[in-house]
């Protein structure tokens, strides 16, 4: 469906606006988060044979496509979850009232990760909110051609990984996707979008199917601006304590194109708690963080923002 924005943009212009999505911080005490990462995603396909091939007749002979694409993807990420592929973080910087802010997040290391079933995080930021400001790069799923009831003894003809890329602010969807595409030509695979024909095959040692969606950037607002300001300021007084303050959530709301394109002050005021099993089985909200919703509500409704330009 094409986009209405840019026909009618004069009639969608605002002064600000505020995102009611996402979840509250783990201690569900009122939150106020002043951006959100954006996606994109790809997916990465190596071959083999051009059919499936027994094992037996044909183990030590042809290869496995899993095999050359467990290596590639190997090669993006060290052992510790930082990424390898050339400036994947570039343009990032945290300054000293940036460490503030995440500093100023109640983060409780070892209780999230034994509610995550995980001995330690990866190492790409020190803390959990500092780990959210660098674009991410994560494997949802891996296939390849066997797909129906038990197991076969075949060497698979293809294998593919799908991946999503989560953005900051600093990283655009299409840049960020051609680092990834950059990085595996680096490995010496010839890379295509779609897939190779039967010269390619006998001309080409590694070929690599690469397909990309264009994305969603990241927004962010600045939480020291007037706007901001303003929210936290009656959020604090509705509410008798000040709000915890996310500088960027991980997830990615839908409407940020909207964000992006009207160049609108956006804060998030989310309402749901962190362990709502989001996407997954048995999806929940607590009545507690549904009263404390309404609340909020109110407290902003009741806000004068005139003067917050």
């Amino acid at each position: 469906m094409l986009s209405t924005l840019p026909k009618y943009k004069e009639r969608y212009a605002a002064d600000f606006f505020i995102v009611m999505d996402g979840p509250a911080h783990t201690s569900n005490k009122p939150t106020v988060t002043f951006g959100c990462r954006g996606i994109a995603s790809c997916s990465i396909t190596t071959y083999g044979a051009f059919t499936p091939q027994h094992s037996g007749h044909y183990g030590n002979y042809v290869p496995n496509p899993v095999f050359s694409l467990s290596r590639l993807l190997s090669s993006m990420k060290d052992e510790q979850g930082r990424g390898l592929i050339e400036d994947y973080y570039e343009g990032i910087e945290l300054d000293e009232k940036t460490q503030r802010v995440l500093g100023s997040v109640p983060y409780d290391s070892v209780g999230l990760n034994q509610k995550l079933g995980i001995y330690s995080s990866e190492k790409v930021g020190a803390t959990y909110q500092e780990s959210m400001q660098y674009p991410s790069l994560n494997v949802r799923q891996i296939g390849t051609s066997w797909k129906g009831k038990g197991l076969k003894t075949v060497i698979p003809e293809y294998s593919t990984a799908h991946l999503d890329l989560r953005l900051v602010a600093e990283t655009d969807a299409k840049v960020q996707t051609q680092k990834v595409k950059r990085h595996i030509e680096k490995q010496g695979y010839y890379v295509i979008d779609r897939d190779p024909t039967e010269e390619e095959r006998r001309t080409h040692p590694k070929i690599a199917k690469f397909i990309f969606s264009r994305g969603v950037n990241a927004f962010r607002t600045n939480p020291a601006s007037e706007f901001g300001q303003k929210v936290s300021t009656q959020l604090t007084a509705y509410f008798g304590e000040e709000p915890v303050v996310i500088r960027t959530m991980g997830g990615t709301v839908p409407i940020i194109p909207l964000i992006n394109t009207l160049d609108l002050p956006t804060v998030i005021v989310p309402m749901v708690n962190m362990d709502n099993n989001q996407h997954s089985p048995n999806e929940n909200i607590r009545i507690g963080n549904i009263k404390q919703g309404i609340h909020t509500c109110l407290g902003i409704l009741t806000t004068s923002f005139e003067e917050a330009n």
